[in-house]
């Protein structure tokens, strides 16, 4: 993916459970994404799950929703589809991010007015 001016790289993260794989390299889970600004759609997205399936598995289900509309749906997909130790984490990750994007967007309304 080719940096274009559309796009911010945001970042959230969260506290992982205790006997995690990655509670051994990572104290924390994060969730990185790169979002459209005009539309807030997630274009790509990773995670610091342990194995490339879990990283892979979770990019599929986040890419495509749109930050503007909330986070109902991926946090309910997160939850639905992802069955491991991590789900709490990638939900307070998901929501940590969603946070940034609301203040950047603030920040970016109150520069307008």
């Amino acid at each position: 993916m080719m940096f274009n001016g559309k796009t911010i790289f945001l970042a959230g993260h969260a506290r992982l459970p205790q006997g995690m794989a990655a509670k051994s390299v990572f104290n924390t889970l994060s969730i990185t994404a790169v979002v459209d600004t005009k539309y807030g759609v997630i274009i790509d997205a990773s995670c610091t799950l342990v194995t490339d399936h879990g990283r892979e598995f979770i990019k599929q289900v986040l890419t495509g929703y749109s930050l503007k509309d909330g986070i109902d749906e991926p946090t309910a997909a997160i939850k639905k589809y992802y069955q491991g130790k991590a789900t709490n984490a990638l939900v307070a990750a998901l929501k940590d991010l969603s946070l940034h994007y609301n203040q950047i967007n603030e920040d970016d309304q109150k520069k307008k007015d």
